[in-house]
């Protein structure tokens, strides 16, 4: 199945909540929409779905117009943030019920398949068990099962994992990728989270505020952010921005009142004048990674520990940065430090937020093993 969107928008009263868009989805891969809260992505979804008619524009499913025609009459399958189980029913009654209104179907197929899918998701050894005697995360496989059972050619997950604790949500995103590469399934799969994108791979449609900012390979799309928006949402916590000019006679790009950047080769050709530079927080480094690497003293804000990861929050002479730093870095407010930023991996905008230039990804990639070595 190939779902296509067409010129589709979507206006309630007087606001808008998608804004006239196209977009093709392709099977055999996870379509992943990265966005806020608030970006439309739910909406667009509902409008994939037939749960809402797109107030313009058409939506083409195996090129067939199935634009307005009701859910009901559409082979698809939805799961939703909240588990949505029958709390009367057993796991194995759960996963039965869209094929047991489906019809048609023998109580012997319907079986293997409840159990075919069972034994994807782990949760075999649950079917006789409700709801109710069920922790959150077999909950949601449940209900991801019930989805699945129905084979249907187009499944829409509204950030199915967000209620789930770490750890499960590391398991299952792991499953979900495995389940449907190179499947038939087209799969529509929606996220706040830029790190769940780059996990799952695939493709990745970017939105803010009801617009399609970018789509493409995931990897595409990370790496060469066609605008300052696109950039801040890819990047969680989001990319430092700073205000800088490019002096190409002197080969280097100014940063606030005293800090120099040498030119990398990705940014040779650029024209003298005002840019911003994008950088990061995770290559806002505490040690050098090469001999090119800029050195920023800097007066410690704020050291947010989260997890395995350090939050660092700093400023120097006009700057401010956020690092993202691996472990535990014990820095008081107040404190000095030295911070790295390896020229190579430093993005370039228009004053206006469009992209200049990206980080070639081998120079990305030799960073991020220098980085894992030390």
């Amino acid at each position: 199945m190939q779902l296509k969107l067409n010129g589709v928008s979507k206006r309630v009263g007087g606001e808008t909540h998608i804004y006239p868009l196209d977009l093709e989805l392709a099977p055999g891969q996870i379509n992943v929409l990265l966005g806020p809260t608030r970006a439309g992505k739910t909406t667009l979804m509902r409008l994939m779905a037939g749960l809402d008619s797109p107030t313009s524009g058409r939506v083409i499913d195996s090129d067939i117009d199935v634009t307005g025609v009701s859910v009901r009459k559409r082979n698809l399958a939805m799961v939703y943030q909240q588990f949505v189980n029958y709390p009367s029913f057993t796991v194995f009654e759960n996963i039965a019920s869209p094929l047991k209104l489906q019809g048609g179907i023998s109580a012997a197929e319907i079986k293997a398949r409840v159990n075919a899918v069972a034994e994807k998701l782990h949760i075999a050894h649950l079917l006789d068990r409700l709801p109710g005697e069920l922790s959150g995360g077999q909950q949601q496989r449940t209900a991801m099962a019930r989805a699945l059972v129905k084979q249907a050619p187009l499944l829409l997950l509204d950030e199915p994992l967000v209620n789930l604790d770490y750890k499960l949500r590391e398991e299952l995103r792991a499953e979900l990728k495995d389940l449907f590469t190179n499947g038939e399934t087209t799969v529509v799969y929606a996220t706040t989270e830029p790190q769940e994108a780059l996990l799952l791979g695939g493709h990745t449609v970017v939105m803010d505020e009801g617009r399609l900012l970018q789509h493409g390979p995931t990897l595409d799309v990370f790496h060469a952010p066609v605008s300052v928006r696109v950039a801040e949402v890819f990047s969680d916590p989001p990319m430092n921005l700073l205000a800088a000019h490019l002096h190409a006679t002197q080969r280097e790009v100014a940063l606030g009142n005293s800090t120099r950047l040498s030119l990398s080769s990705h940014l040779n050709t650029l024209n003298e004048g005002g840019i911003t530079v994008g950088i990061r927080p995770c290559h806002v480094r505490l040690t050098p990674q090469s001999g090119q690497d800029c050195a920023i003293p800097c007066d410690v804000d704020l050291a947010e520990i989260s997890g395995s990861d350090t939050y660092l929050h700093a400023h120097h002479s006009g700057i401010s940065l956020v690092a993202q730093l691996p472990g535990v870095q014990l820095l008081n407010p107040g404190s000095k430090i030295t911070l790295y930023i390896n020229p190579a991996e430093v993005f370039a905008f228009t004053p206006s937020g469009q992209l200049l230039a990206s980080p070639e990804r081998n120079a990305l990639q030799a960073a991020h093993h220098a980085s894992a070595a030390v």
